[in-house]
């Protein structure tokens, strides 16, 4: 009998990545999750896993932060040899980040490097740290937004750096084909989850705007998004490759 795949998901403990993370595991998947600083949210994810007979775990991981990447490889090495008895995992999920808005105008050079080093320098060094440990013909999947399509102001820097992991993506693609590795961008548009503070979600004017934007009506919720990841690193989707997926409901058309 074949091992079940394990996932990686970076910010697995709330909002989207949590979401994904179920769903892989109702798939019949295995999962590490990272957590930044909600070590008790992490850990309930990784008992709602463990409830549905899969296994889990749940590591501190700082995105923005690629000094300390050889630390959480080993961490992530130990996680596998205990927990699973190997020496690789099938797929990453490059999910974690957070948000700010600020004009061009006003956008501080600490603004500009704290989302760049979580949303485009850490996804590079975090994949390329990671690259050892990730099984040929894995998938990657990075998250990036629809805000590299539809312009809002005030997210110029948010929206540049998932713009720059969509290209990071291609190239990722071409030079990983000879591994047999995939690797796609999901673009969610606008959702109800705790990112930005959960503006989108608990502020109805916000909330309204976007929904407005939105073919369907409605801004999205996690359980539209979740699912699309984790049917995309199933095995019915292994032939798609190098692709930016919008999944915002249509959004902004």
């Amino acid at each position: 009998m074949s091992q079940p795949t394990l996932t990686l998901i970076t910010g697995g403990s709330r909002g989207l990545g949590r979401n994904t993370a179920l769903h892989v595991a109702r798939s019949g998947g295995d999962v590490v999750i990272t957590y930044q600083q909600r070590r008790a949210e992490a850990e309930a994810v990784v008992a709602e896993i463990h409830a549905m007979g899969r296994k889990a775990v749940a590591l501190p991981l700082d995105t923005g932060r690629v000094a300390s990447f050889p630390a959480f490889v080993e961490q992530l090495r130990s996680a596998l040899r205990d927990t699973w008895q190997r020496d690789r995992f099938d797929h990453l999920v490059n999910n974690a980040g957070h948000g700010e808005v600020a004009l061009v105008t006003d956008t501080t050079e600490a603004q500009f490097d704290a989302l760049v080093n979580v949303h485009f320098k850490g996804v590079f060094f975090l994949t390329q740290a990671l690259l050892p440990l990730l099984a040929d013909g894995g998938r990657i999947v990075n998250l990036s937004s629809g805000l590299t399509r539809v312009s809002a102001p005030g997210w110029s820097v948010y929206a540049a750096a998932k713009g720059a992991v969509e290209v990071l993506t291609v190239y990722l693609a071409k030079e990983l084909g000879s591994r047999g590795i995939t690797v796609n961008t999901v673009a969610p548009g606008a959702i109800e989850t705790d990112f930005f503070g959960g503006a989108v979600r608990d502020t109805p004017a916000f909330n309204q705007f976007f929904a407005g934007m939105t073919a369907l009506g409605r801004v999205g919720l996690p359980d539209d998004i979740g699912p699309m990841i984790a049917s995309l690193l199933g095995p019915a989707n292994g032939w798609v490759n190098a692709q930016r997926i919008e999944v915002s409901g249509g959004q902004g058309i």
